[in-house]
């Protein structure tokens, strides 16, 4: 296989949606909540500020869907539901924390160059 050639355009668009999907803010915040241990529904949206409960089940079934969480429905009334990262979502979230890592290095750095950016372009 020549490994110079390039990727066929399904593959891209694949590649593409995925990373749009969990590089959307929502799923990031839910998937750095869920990275230490399982929430309920209320405990998610108190940790994960200012998304609405529409927004919050959307991003939760999604993730549900592509295999990040896991729901566990226990037995009681009214039925406790938690959720809780699978391997795949914790192989998630050591990428996000390794992004937000990077982002806290060069914070400073990139507000210098939008500043000597913006002074040079007004």
């Amino acid at each position: 296989m020549d490994v110079t050639a390039r990727p066929a355009a399904a593959d891209c668009r694949a590649v593409s949606e995925i990373l749009s999907r969990v590089g959307d803010k929502w799923t990031i915040q839910v998937v750095v909540a869920l990275r230490l241990g399982a929430l309920r529904f209320n405990g998610l949206k108190r940790q994960v500020g200012g998304i609405s409960q529409q927004m919050l089940t959307r991003t939760l079934k999604t993730l549900e869907r592509d295999g990040m969480i896991e729901r566990t429905v226990h037995p009681s009334t009214p039925p406790q539901v938690e959720y809780r990262l699978t391997p795949l979502g914790h192989s998630l979230s050591e990428t996000v924390r390794q992004l937000a890592d990077w982002a806290a290095a060069h914070t400073e750095n990139i507000w210098e160059n939008r500043l000597r950016y913006d002074t040079d372009h007004p």
